[in-house]
């Protein structure tokens, strides 16, 4: 027997793993306005290499065994009557809402459009761009930024690319100096040039960039791998601005119940933790998310379980790949420190797959 009606709003890592974690105790409903996941891990390659283009879409089908997913788009939050409203007026009841909507990254990394074929259809238009290009700029030198610059030198050896990062060194989120003389190293060992301290803005004529010191660079094409938006413009629409704070993140107390509410949750990307907004956090995330959950509902009786607390991720494994054969990896080790893998480990571990073997199987499907 299942105990309540659980509403998961958005169909990412964060909510596909709730969902999941929860189908055997309630009557789960994953709400998404996509008709299949979508494995952004595999999105920069998709979006350089025509072999990948099918590869981040992998059906909801299985997911769920008594649970179901619907396709649509909520509007509405009815917290008097515990209903979410979908934009074609269907009403799903609630006993615990979670809010999982993710954030917005800039292209390729997303989805456009809600069906599998106007994402791939968006994905092939990047790559005959990447294909027909002479010269390519990115810009913003994070894990993302790497990475495609270096799926875009492999497809494109013959091409000029350029990455432009604004601080002083390349990954310096992860916290360590070292993987970013890494990325560095094997970037203009393959004729990437490297523009550190370079904060980039469109110039005056089609096609020009021009840095903060004026220096103007003609590119293309470009892409601009500067930062996510949380997806929660729909909850300040619906009138619930008062749940998010100045920067659009759902705010949530350390069981990751919204603030003031205590059947109303926000996993993933989009809430306000502070931490690295990676997937194994997501999915940490939506592990304590689940437990609290089934507190909640199984909150009578002798044997009750206490909710646990959720601690921010500030040191976990990082991977960045520099296509399939190469990559580096940042390991904490005790005593604070980092440890700094290279190509081998990298690529065993998420380089050459990015991981998709093991979503296809969270989805029930087979690793192939």
């Amino acid at each position: 027997m299942r105990d309540g009606d659980v509403v998961v709003i958005g169909g990412g890592y964060a909510g596909v793993r709730l969902a999941k974690r929860l189908d055997a105790l309630a009557r789960v409903t994953l709400v998404d306005r996509k008709e299949v996941f979508f494995h952004r891990i595999a999105s920069l390659r998709a979006g350089v290499r025509p072999e990948w283009t099918a590869t981040p879409f992998i059906p909801y089908d299985r997911l769920l065994r008594n649970g179901r997913v619907v396709v649509g788009k909520a509007v509405r939050i009815d917290t008097a009557e515990r209903h979410v409203v979908l934009a074609t007026g269907e009403r799903l009841p609630y006993d615990v809402l979670v809010i999982a909507t993710g954030a917005d990254y800039p292209e390729p990394a997303r989805f456009t459009g809600t069906t599998t074929e106007e994402a791939a259809k968006s994905f092939a238009g990047h790559q005959q761009h990447v294909a027909a290009a002479e010269h390519v700029l990115v810009v913003g030198g994070g894990p993302s930024g790497v990475e495609l610059s270096a799926e875009i030198r492999l497809a494109r050896p013959d091409a000029r690319v350029t990455l432009a990062h604004a601080g002083p060194e390349l990954l310096h989120s992860t916290g360590s100096t070292r993987a970013g003389r890494k990325a560095r190293a094997w970037l203009e060992s393959h004729d990437v040039e490297v523009r550190l301290d370079s904060f980039m803005a469109p110039g005056n004529a089609f096609g020009t960039y021009r840095d903060a010191h004026g220096d103007v660079v003609d590119a293309d094409l470009s892409f601009w791998a500067t930062g996510t938006t949380p997806n929660t413009l729909w909850l300040r629409l619906a009138g619930h601005g008062d749940w998010l704070n100045g920067a659009g993140h759902v705010k949530v107390d350390r069981t990751l119940r919204v603030e003031g509410w205590t059947d109303v949750f926000a996993v993933g990307d989009v809430n306000d933790v502070s931490e690295l907004k990676i997937t194994p956090a997501a999915l940490a995330q939506a592990d304590i998310a689940a437990h609290n959950i089934r507190v909640h509902l199984q909150s009578s009786g002798r044997h009750r379980k206490e909710p646990r607390f959720y601690r921010p991720i500030r040191r976990t494994p990082l991977i960045v790949p520099f296509g399939p054969a190469a990559g580096v990896t940042v390991m904490p080790v005790p005593g604070g420190e980092t440890a700094v893998l290279g190509s081998r480990t990298s690529a065993l571990a998420k380089a050459k797959t990015l991981l998709t073997p093991y979503m296809r199987r969270q989805l029930g499907y087979t690793a192939a």
